[in-house]
């Protein structure tokens, strides 16, 4: 047994290395491992190579996360409704998302080119009022008064319909 312990034990943390690798996650190598090293352990006996037993651990451990791979890809996922979150029941459609970035990307773009430019590089770009007049070459206080307007009018913009919404109207009853 000692024999046993002083051959496998130098080699575990190259073991838990190749794991990290195949897994890419800590707790799933170190678990990878152990079952290897329990694999090892059980079926000492039965090794082929009485010499090192280096080649025969890393094949127990490939052959372990092969196996694993294979199962988790044909295993669904189960979850308990009581212990899903928000993520696992369902999330929002990025369809939904990507028309309403679009959207304001094109009333934003609406916006006279002076507003926009101090509409970007404060709110977006986060600089200050004197950052972004120093970067505009024009005073602080024009700067504040182009960031008010173009606040207001964006705000406009996006309290109206976007034009595709206004287009794909269909009237399913004609009115008397």
């Amino acid at each position: 047994m000692s024999d046993m312990l002083h051959q496998i034990e130098p080699m575990i943390p190259a073991l838990r290395r190749y794991a990290r690798s195949l897994v890419r996650n800590r707790a799933a190598a170190d678990d990878l491992v152990q079952d290897c090293l329990e694999r090892a352990v059980s079926h000492w006996d039965q090794r082929r190579d009485t010499g090192s037993p280096k080649s025969w651990l890393f094949a127990i451990l490939h052959n372990l996360a092969v196996n694993q791979f294979r199962s988790v890809s044909a295993r669904i996922q189960h979850v308990a409704i009581d212990e899903a979150g928000e993520h696992e029941i369902g999330q929002n459609a990025d369809q939904e998302q990507k028309l309403m970035y679009q959207d304001v990307l094109a009333k934003l773009a609406r916006l006279p080119d002076e507003q926009r430019a101090v509409l970007l590089l404060v709110a977006v770009e986060d600089l200050s009022y004197a950052e972004a007049a120093k970067v505009l070459n024009i005073p602080v206080g024009t700067v504040m008064s182009r960031l008010s307007r173009a606040r207001e009018r964006l705000q406009q913009e996006l309290e109206r319909p976007a034009d595709h919404q206004q287009r794909n109207v269909v009237q399913l009853r004609s009115k008397p």
